[in-house]
């Protein structure tokens, strides 16, 4: 039971590192002499923490180049190295400057728990010093007339070597340059800072310049596209076309036409019920009247007055035409009786 005990404990520790630790890239890759900058991410949890950063595979065998504690250190191999932390953005920066070979290796970034319950949280990566050459972009737009630069960056094994800037397929178009000069005509400049860059200047663009250039140094070649843009004409900046144009409405009309439309769609549905009332009422109507229960009640009602008492009616008006007075007859039915009143 003990041993078991031991063994939760023992995984507990390395949960905080597997489900909210940091995180960065997996594999970097830098060219020798230049600088490299990995970002570390971690939760919120961790803000007020000290992080790190150290070289090694694993934690325990892992030398530290620098801390968020520590910033600056009196150790030269160390000056290389810079760390800053972003609390708004939860992420701690570490910059390296004039990358060796020797500076291959795997990296860890590291958040200090300071716990002996808890291990640091964690994240690896692995950093590859090559030499030869890239560029900064590979593709650059420039408009018509304008320019546009091109960064080409070399490592530190190519320092003294001669520079080149080509068409591509086109070898007669190569311009060079030694280390340290610059060469210039009135449409392009080549100029190289001997410190891992070398760049390149597209002057006074044309629509024929749009196309593929090269890079070169010793025996390394890196592709760039150039795209010229037309420039536009007075027509097109003064003038929009009848296409673009767009009437502005005012809010308050918007409102208007809105609430007129819905006034407009209440009115017709209380219309459609009061019609549907309607017809709902008529077809009752007609149901009752050629109901066949309907006509056997109004059958069975008695009628108003009875034959004799319409005949003795009759015999007390007379003819109409010889009567001047007006009379009113009451009949009374329980004694058989008539009771006449004139006036």
């Amino acid at each position: 039971m003990l041993k078991l005990y031991v063994r939760a404990i023992s995984l507990l520790i390395w949960i905080p590192a597997v489900l909210c630790g940091a995180t960065t890239e997996g594999e970097f890759s830098v060219l020798e002499g230049q600088s490299i900058s990995v970002p570390c991410h971690y939760e919120p949890q961790y803000e007020h923490y000290v992080k790190y950063w150290c070289r090694g595979a694993t934690r325990e065998f892992c030398t530290s180049l620098a801390r968020t504690d520590n910033i600056r250190t009196a150790n030269p191999a160390k000056d290389r190295v810079t760390i800053s932390d972003d609390l708004d953005q939860l992420v701690f920066t570490v910059t390296m400057k004039n990358m060796r070979k020797g500076d291959t290796g795997w990296y860890i970034c590291g958040v200090e728990i300071g716990s002996i319950w808890s291990a640091d949280v964690v994240t690896y990566t692995n950093i590859r010093v090559i030499d030869g050459m890239s560029v900064v972009k590979n593709q650059v737009i420039g408009e018509e007339g304008g320019r546009v630069k091109v960064e080409c960056l070399y490592s530190e094994k190519y320092r003294d070597s001669r520079k080149k800037w080509c068409r591509s397929g086109d070898w007669s178009s190569c311009r060079l340059t030694d280390a340290g000069e610059i060469y210039e005509d009135s449409s392009l400049a080549v100029s190289d800072d001997r410190n891992g860059t070398y760049t390149v200047t597209l002057k006074k663009l044309r629509l024929k310049d749009t196309g593929w250039y090269m890079c070169s140094t010793g025996k390394h070649k890196m592709s760039v596209n150039v795209l010229v843009t037309p420039r536009p004409t007075e027509s097109l900046t003064s003038t929009p076309a009848p296409s673009q144009c767009k009437a502005v409405v005012p809010l308050k009309t918007v409102a208007k036409e809105s609430s007129q439309s819905h006034h407009l769609e209440s009115w017709l549905a209380c219309s459609a019920v009061v019609v549907l009332l309607g017809i709902a009422v008529f077809l009752r109507k007609m149901w009752k009247l050629n109901s066949p229960r309907y006509h056997s009640v109004e059958q069975r009602s008695p009628p108003v007055h009875s034959k004799d008492h319409r005949t003795k009616l009759s015999k007390f008006l007379g003819d109409k035409s010889h009567q001047q007075d007006s009379t009113v007859v009451f009949l009374n039915r329980d004694d058989k009786r008539d009771d006449t009143v004139l006036y």
